[in-house]
């Protein structure tokens, strides 16, 4: 079965209720893959959530934040740095494919190599979220929220419009106005974010 979804150029997030498509996790998967240029999620209540691409701005700040992570874990060498492309399949149901992820070597390790193949069957350690103009930034929230539900140890989510940073641990939330970095101990002892080009890309 094929099925064609067009979405317009400018951002749009199309949202398919539970039960519209009757898929298993292979049919699931499958649809991802042929879609790549989109980013897809699916919610624990089964909807699943198309967007279109990022535009230049928010492209170029979540790859900012991602090329950080990148560099430290590479460096550091106890876990493995995930771009938005990658999706993590949750212990509620939920597929969820965050701009930047870090997992520990150790529980990856532990996964088969199909399951790494596949919608890493974990909620990631830590991980960040960029806000795009498009985004709702309360259901941004409640996406954090449920991270921590399922194992997140630290998360934060990128607010560019406002120039705000909102951390989210399981003993609470902290909202920062114009940070100019943060840091991600004793999650990621040694990780540092510098947020100036998240702020104001150069272009």
């Amino acid at each position: 079965m094929q099925i064609t979804i067009p979405l317009p150029d400018a951002p749009m997030v199309l949202h398919l209720p539970a039960g519209v498509l009757h898929w298993d996790e292979e049919a699931f998967f499958s649809f991802c893959q042929s879609n790549r240029e989109m980013r897809i999620e699916r919610t624990a209540q089964g909807e699943i959530i198309v967007m279109s691409p990022a535009g230049g701005y928010s492209g170029y700040q979540s790859g900012a934040v991602f090329r950080q992570l990148s560099l430290w874990s590479d460096a550091d060498a106890t876990g493995i740095a995930f771009d938005s492309s990658t999706g993590f399949r949750l212990p509620n149901g939920a597929m969820r494919a965050p701009d930047a992820a870090w997992v520990q070597r150790s529980r990856l390790a532990a996964l088969t190599r199909r399951e790494k193949e596949k919608f890493i069957p974990l909620c990631p350690d830590f991980l960040i979220e960029v806000a795009s103009p498009s985004d709702v930034v309360s259901e941004q929230r409640n996406k954090m929220k449920e991270y921590l539900e399922c194992g997140l140890r630290l998360g934060w989510l990128l607010l560019p419009a406002s120039k705000q940073a909102e951390i989210f641990t399981p003993r609470g939330t902290e909202t920062l106005n114009f940070p100019a970095g943060l840091h991600a101990d004793p999650v990621l002892p040694g990780f540092h974010l510098e947020l100036e080009l998240v702020w104001n890309p150069p272009f």
